[in-house]
């Protein structure tokens, strides 16, 4: 007995299913671009959110599901295109959250939930914002570091909700 709901335990679920597919898509990004901010310091900042979730799952003693997204998440064409993907995925993300929010009045994973929106809203969505407006500003190369340039736009499974 975990001492949370079936609400809580789902909410839980779809937090870390959630900040996976943001990790593995940002990884890809970075696989496929090179190490290109914002998706370097973002894909960093998902770890410690899956941590931050992993304490949850462990401290309510439940099994921590595996990370099913690696390869399985959409590539993109340009840094351009990844960046105006990585605001709609942000803007979802915080949707996501006031959902979680509602699904429970457990402070930890209120706080937990709380803090993950904000640095969704206040600080990913703004980079990728930023990095929007220097891809329209600098002809489509926002991003741009030491990247590879072997984007693709496989299409396959979407952009993270």
């Amino acid at each position: 007995m975990t001492g949370l709901n079936d609400a809580e335990i789902r909410a839980l679920e779809e937090a870390l299913d959630d900040e996976y597919r943001a990790w593995a898509t940002y990884d890809q990004v970075i696989k496929d671009f090179g190490e290109v901010r914002p998706f370097s310091n973002i894909r960093e900042a998902e770890a410690r959110h899956i941590e931050a979730l992993h304490r949850l799952f462990t401290a309510y003693a439940l099994p921590i599901p595996e990370n099913p997204w690696p390869g399985r998440v959409e590539r993109y064409a340009s840094i351009q295109q990844a960046c105006e993907a990585g605001v709609a995925a942000e803007i979802e993300n915080g949707q996501l959250y006031d959902r979680l929010l509602a699904a429970t009045e457990r402070a930890d994973l209120l706080a937990v939930f709380r803090n993950l929106q904000q640095a969704s809203q206040q600080r990913h969505l703004e980079a990728f914002r930023r990095c929007t407006q220097r891809g329209s500003d600098a002809g489509g190369r926002a991003g741009r570091g030491r990247g590879r340039g072997r984007g693709v736009n496989a299409g396959r499974n979407g952009p993270r909700s």
